[in-house]
Order: structure tokens, then C-alpha cells, then sequence
């Protein structure tokens, strides 16, 4: 009787389990050109190739989605767009802040290169300058951007484009902060070159700061290439370079396999995720991953924000170690959503999207699974959780964009739920 009702039960909260839903689906994204001559003479001259526009991180403010479509390959129409959130299947992307912004010089076209390496196998980037100083707003190839509570949008721009083919380097890494109001740049900063190594690959930016002191905020960029965290300081526009063991990669977790594409990175730290303040001033926990690992780790943000500390040996003990997710269950995006006390995660070999309630201990167990879905969650590449309680993921095959071809099918899409909805039924979800 005890067995018939568990199945009961199982059977029930499998039922009645919110999913994710897809809102929007893309074939191949367009662009909100200045008039339709000028995108034919783009696919003309090469400068716009469809298929080589992958979206990769997004982002929520108000009624705005933020896309980013970083410079893989040459023929990227813009690296940092958006559209407004409505109930159109597949939207046109309007770049940001304009169009002018997000033009690499004529000379960019597209080039004859083989692109059937990964980014390791890339060639050494050539240096061409610096476009910045003919235009401060100029974003050349981004991945991933943050909104913060002040209505800023921060862009980690990379200045790196055709990664995948004839690298060109149009400006050093830098970090971009919009007014979301006026859409104005407020300040561009530029990574320090000893801060910047031979193997550093910067794919993601997170921001520490309060709507009541704005001027008081951090930017952490994981260099998932080097292994450290670079930390970025508002008020002091300034930035130094965290080491730590724990932003290294697994080895034994290097082998991935994406929609029938089997490959092996050797991706470091790359995850993060801010949990709640804890008093007045701020103070909150820091959970990070390296993308090639199942192990999620902490830190205080006290610790990063301390510059004497976070860069000397003395800080080594004051990471800590959480557990492990389980078999298979790598991750790039992380993000922690205060209305349910979880945090959501990307799972790239398993075509799925992962939660984990901070009240619990971190062990396979309390791991739960929101959704998977070999068709529709194939490489989970970003999330976010805005204001109103929902998620969004933005799947975009990713692997076979860039070690084979992506088939003539709609291969993006941003999926949504409420987060209080897609974890009922896992160990995710709250005890009453």
C-alpha cells in the first residue's frame, strides 16, 4: 500500500511540475538595420554572414531583453542588442547603444578560415589598434553583461573578433557601464595588460553593488583561460588579480559530449552567483565553478572586495569547498534568485537546467532538476532571473556551432518559468 502511494505521488508532482516554456526560438537572428540596402551590401561585402550570428548571454531590465552575439566568427552583424519583451516568436535584435557603436572598421570581412577548432585551438590574435579611441562606445564582442540595481548595464567586452578564424584584436579587454536611462556610456575601463596573460579568455561579469550606494560597487570577471578572478573597484577605477586553487579546472572533468559532439575543454573558473546581503553593508556569500568541474565552491565578498587580502596567500583559507554536484553535471551560468533562496544552473551535458537551495547541503541529493530537454535545452549557455520572479534560459548548441555546422532548424531559443513554479517537486523547493 506504502509503494502504491509513493507512486501515486511521484506520479502527481510529475504531472503537475511547471516546465519551462519556450518563448522565443530563432532559425538564424536578424537585426533592426538601418534600411534593407544597407544589410544587402553587408551580405554582400560579408559583413553580415547569418549563420555566423550565435546569440550567447542575455539579460533582463524592465521591459528590455538583452542579447549578446559575441564575434566567433567575422560576419557578426552587432555584439550587444536587445528587444523588447513581447510576444513576438522570433524578434528582430536592435543593436546597443546604436549601430554605430557596434561597427568594426570596413576592413572586417569575412575571411576563408577552416572554423573547425575550438577556442584553444585558435590562432594568436593580431593586434589592430585600438578602436576605442576613435569611439569610447564602440563594443566589439561581448559574452556576457550584467544589469545592476543603480540601472547600469556592465559590458565585458573581450575587443577580440573572429576568435574562431583569423583572430584580430581591435582593443584591449575592457569594461563598459551604460546608464540604462539615458543609454549613455558612464565610464569604460581598461583591464591593465599585467593583469590580462597569454591564456586569458574573459566570458563573464558579475556585479556587487546596492541600490543605496551605488558608487560603492565590484565587477568580478572570471578568467576561466588563466584561472583567477579579476576584481574591478567603481570607486576606485581600479582592478587587480585573484589566484586561488579553486579556480582551476577538473581534470578529470574536461570531457564533454553536446548534441552528438564530443570534446574536451579545459575551462577554469566561470560561474558565480551573489547570494543575499546579510547586514548594511553589503556583505553576502560568493558561490563560484570552474565550467570543466561538478565542484561548487564560496567565498565572502569581503574577502574579493579586500585587495591586500584577496592577492595575498593569507586568504587561501577562507574559501571553502561545498560539495559536488554529481556525474555529468558541468556548468557555465549560474544565478541566485532571493525570493526561493536557490540557486539556478546551467547543465551542458546533460541538456538540462539544475537548482540547488542554499539552505541545504550541496551534495548530488538536494540537487534538482528544473528541465531537460535533448531537443529544446540543447547546450544551456546563460540565465538570469529578473525582478519578477522568472527565469529565462538561452540554449544555442553552442558546440556544434563551433566544431561542425548548425542545421537549418531553429537552434536558439530563450526558455521561461517562475521560479517558484519549476522547482515544486525537487529537492529545490522550500519546506513549509
Amino acid at each position: 500500500m506504502k509503494l502504491i502511494l509513493f507512486i501515486a505521488f511521484v506520479l502527481f508532482v510529475t504531472i503537475n511540475a511547471k516546465k519551462l516554456d519556450e518563448k522565443y526560438s530563432w532559425m538564424e537572428l536578424d537585426f533592426a538595420w538601418p534600411s534593407e540596402e544597407v544589410k544587402q551590401e553587408a551580405i554582400k561585402s560579408g559583413r553580415y554572414v547569418e549563420s555566423h550570428n550565435l546569440p550567447l548571454g542575455l539579460e533582463v531590465w524592465k521591459d528590455k531583453m538583452f542579447i549578446t552575439v559575441p564575434r566567433w566568427k567575422s560576419g557578426v552583424a552587432s555584439s550587444l542588442n536587445y528587444f523588447k519583451i513581447n510576444d513576438e516568436k522570433s524578434p528582430v535584435l536592435i543593436p546597443y547603444p546604436s549601430w554605430e557603436a557596434n561597427q568594426l572598421p570596413e576592413t572586417e570581412q569575412t575571411t576563408d578560415a577552416n572554423y573547425g577548432g575550438g577556442r584553444t585551438d585558435a590562432k594568436e590574435a593580431e593586434k589592430a589598434g585600438n578602436l576605442l579611441e576613435m569611439n569610447n562606445e564602440t563594443i566589439i564582442s561581448t559574452f556576457r553583461i550584467r544589469a545592476d540595481d543603480c540601472d547600469r548595464l556592465w559590458v565585458m567586452d573581450s575587443g577580440l573578433a573572429d576568435i574562431l578564424g583569423s583572430p584580430k584584436q581591435w582593443a584591449p579587454n575592457s569594461i563598459a557601464v551604460f546608464d540604462l536611462n539615458t543609454d549613455k556610456l558612464i565610464r569604460r575601463f581598461i583591464i591593465p595588460e599585467d593583469q590580462v596573460k597569454e591564456d586569458s579568455f574573459i566570458a563573464n561579469i558579475i556585479i556587487d553593488t546596492q541600490a543605496s550606494d551605488c558608487s560603492n560597487a565590484f565587477a568580478y570577471l572570471p578568467d576561466l583561460g588563466s584561472y583567477a578572478v579579476i576584481v574591478y573597484d567603481f570607486k576606485n577605477d581600479r582592478s587587480y588579480r585573484v589566484k586561488h586553487n579553486f579556480f582551476h579546472f577538473d581534470p578529470l572533468q574536461g570531457d564533454l559530449t553536446v548534441g552528438g559532439v564530443n570534446f574536451q575543454w579545459t575551462d577554469g573558473v566561470f560561474g558565480m552567483a551573489l547570494g543575499k546581503p546579510i547586514n548594511e553593508h553589503g556583505d553576502r556569500t560568493v558561490y563560484f565553478h570552474a565550467l570543466a568541474s561538478t565542484k561548487e565552491f564560496s567565498v565572502s565578498n569581503t574577502v574579493l572586495k579586500n585587495e591586500t587580502f584577496a592577492t595575498s596567500g593569507d586568504s587561501y583559507y577562507a574559501y571553502s569547498l561545498l560539495g559536488d554536484r554529481g556525474t555529468k553535471s558541468q556548468a557555465t551560468a549560474e544565478f541566485y534568485d532571493d525570493k526561493t533562496d536557490v540557486i539556478f544552473y546551467t547543465q551542458i551535458n546533460r541538456d538540462a537546467v539544475g537548482c540547488w537551495n542554499i539552505k541545504k547541503p550541496y551534495t548530488p541529493e538536494n540537487q534538482g532538476l528544473v528541465d531537460s530537454d535533448s531537443h529544446t535545452l540543447v547546450f544551456p549557455n546563460d540565465l538570469k532571473v529578473d525582478d519578477k520572479g522568472n527565469l529565462y534560459v538561452l540554449s544555442d548548441r553552442m558546440p556544434l556551432f563551433i566544431y561542425k555546422n548548425l542545421e537549418p532548424e531553429v537552434n536558439y531559443r530563450i526558455m521561461t518559468g517562475k521560479t517558484e513554479e519549476v522547482i515544486v517537486g525537487t529537492p529545490c523547493e522550500n519546506e513549509v
